[in-house]
């Protein structure tokens, strides 16, 4: 758990490559990237990805066919 008193809400955001990252909650996303629906604390929105962001390659990385992983 993050100890750093930011008490800030913030967003998930995904970019085309559906690499992760958050932003603040009251600033719109940065160009390329999209909100993903889930907002909350920092470390409630880092627990988020951590659950999703199973894979870090970028998806032009990944193979096209699941099995082959």
């Amino acid at each position: 758990m993050f100890e750093d008193g930011d008490d800030r809400r913030y967003a998930v955001v995904r970019n085309h490559e559906h690499q992760y990252s958050i932003w603040p909650e009251d600033r719109p996303a940065p160009v390329g990237w999209e909100p993903v629906g889930v907002t909350g604390v920092k470390q409630e929105c880092l627990d988020h990805i951590g659950r999703v962001w199973t894979d870090m390659r970028p998806l032009s990385l990944r193979p096209q066919d699941p099995s082959a992983a």
